[in-house]
């Protein structure tokens, strides 16, 4: 069974970075496509980006596309999502997840979820 980790969150002004980091524990995830969710107060849990095994293919949900990049080093079995130009919106906790199932938009389609890192964006 894989554990999940993430880190690297915090408070930021509007127009800055971040890179959040989810490090796995317990067995390898180069095998999984891994994916990254947010959940806003009040809000349900909202796809941001995947990415495949071998890195080769990437999506990433509309609202954060041209600005966050995902990626991964499966030799540190580590998935990384690097955050430029937020907004406040963004603000959120932010999981990484391994897909399970075949939706990758999906929370469901989702297991091992870590417990999140706060992403507090400041105007």
């Amino acid at each position: 069974q894989v554990q999940l980790v993430e880190s690297g969150g915090g408070l930021v002004q509007a127009g800055g970075s971040l890179r959040l980091s989810c490090v796995a524990s317990g067995r390898t995830i180069g095998r999984y496509i891994m994916g990254w969710f947010r959940q806003a107060p009040g809000k349900g849990r909202e796809f941001v980006a995947h990415i495949t095994q071998n890195a080769g293919t990437v999506y990433y949900a509309d609202s954060v596309k041209g600005r966050f990049t995902i990626s991964r080093d499966n030799a540190k079995n580590t998935v990384y999502l690097q955050m430029n130009s937020l907004k406040p919106e963004d603000t959120a906790v932010y999981y990484c997840a391994r897909l399970i199932g075949s939706s990758y938009d999906t929370p469901s389609d989702y297991s091992y979820w870590g417990q999140g890192t706060q992403v507090t964006v400041s105007s």
